[in-house]
């Protein structure tokens, strides 16, 4: 699956609220939507001006929804289109550990990730994250025209 707007990811994204894990998906998130709000607006907080990098955090669970496949790979290559290259390497390789250590971005998108599993705040609602998601689709678009 290919998104093609805004609009269908944040359906996406509602989708997953009250979605579970499988049974045996050793200790993901219970609420993948509410867990994906936390790890982006961690993220947020410590790098405010790495939207993109922010956004890898938020869309983690849409690929629960798509299938076959591995659920990193499936929401990677259904956001690249939209989002661009980066948030879909960041995706698809944070489900990977091999790299982390090299790698700042996957570092720092790991730790939110796994402190989000625990942190206890208003994390706000998904509809926060709309203009993020607008704006990093526009400038993907403006530069896949340019190449």
């Amino acid at each position: 699956m290919e998104l093609r707007s805004v609009e269908e990811l944040m359906d996406l994204l509602y989708a997953c609220r009250g979605e579970r894990p499988p049974a045996g998906h050793g200790g993901g998130p219970g609420d993948p939507h509410g867990h994906a709000l936390r790890t982006a607006a961690l993220l947020r907080r410590r790098r405010p001006a790495d939207k993109e990098l922010q956004l890898a955090g938020l869309v983690a669970p849409v690929g629960r929804l798509l299938w076959p496949g591995d659920p990193a790979a499936r929401t990677a290559d259904a956001v690249r289109p939209l989002l661009g290259a980066r948030v879909a390497r960041l995706v698809r390789r944070q489900a990977h550990p091999e790299g982390w250590a090299h790698d700042d971005d996957l570092a720092s998108l790991r730790q939110a990730d796994d402190e989000a599993r625990t942190a206890d705040f208003d994390a706000g609602v998904l509809e926060d994250w709309r203009t993020v998601l607008e704006l990093t689709a526009a400038r993907n678009s403006r530069l896949g025209l340019v190449d």
